[in-house]
């Protein structure tokens, strides 16, 4: 858990689902487990536990360095008091199977994702009620988007979420329906870019 100077509300709601991967993997130090069955408990308990605060709020660099260090004695060491070997590095170890790695989840970067699968829905789904609060709030630069989030009451949820907008529309295409929602000279409709940087 993090106690030392842990007095911003960010690190403080960390804390909670700190204690329950410690507990839960605590239970298991007293039964033998192959380096497989060790495995596959640091997916479900490091991955299920932290989830759902990840979908909301970055994953602070103090709590990842806590969870995966969590998961890396756990792994190597299991029930073992002593201080052992680290047979393989971390980096390597939270890299995908296809590329040589062990599979367990790198947690900035689903941290990340989770967060950027909002930007997508806000784009993408209309009707919803959320939607609606959060475009009343800030007012949208364009039907995709709402407008950067600069003021100081707006520096939670929404704020974090909404600055990786620029990744995420990099990396994605306008397919042009009815027309309702693209700009003709400003979107990237088309494979060339913007018809207003073509022909200004």
């Amino acid at each position: 858990m993090i106690t030392q100077k842990a007095k911003t509300p960010t690190l403080l709601i960390w804390n909670g689902v700190l204690e329950k991967c410690e507990k839960k993997l605590a239970r298991w130090k007293t039964q033998y487990l192959s380096f497989e069955g060790r495995l596959t408990l640091i997916n479900s308990v490091l991955d299920s536990l932290p989830t759902y605060m990840m979908t909301l709020f970055p994953i602070p660099a103090r709590v990842i360095k806590r969870l995966d260090s969590i998961g890396r004695k756990f792994l190597w060491h299991g029930n073992k008091e002593r201080k052992g070997f680290n047979l393989v590095k971390w980096k390597v170890v939270i890299t995908d199977k296809k590329v040589g790695g062990v599979g367990i989840k790198n947690l900035k970067v689903q941290s990340k994702a989770l967060r950027m699968k909002w930007l997508w829905k806000f784009a993408n789904e209309n009707q919803m009620l959320w939607k609606r609060v959060i475009s009343a709030k800030y007012e949208g630069e364009d039907m995709w988007m709402t407008k950067e989030v600069t003021t100081p009451n707006g520096v939670s949820l929404w704020r974090s979420i909404r600055d990786m907008w620029d990744e995420v529309k990099s990396n994605a295409r306008i397919k042009v329906v009815d027309g309702s929602k693209t700009r003709f000279w400003k979107d990237e409709w088309h494979e060339k870019g913007k018809p207003g940087s073509s022909f200004p």
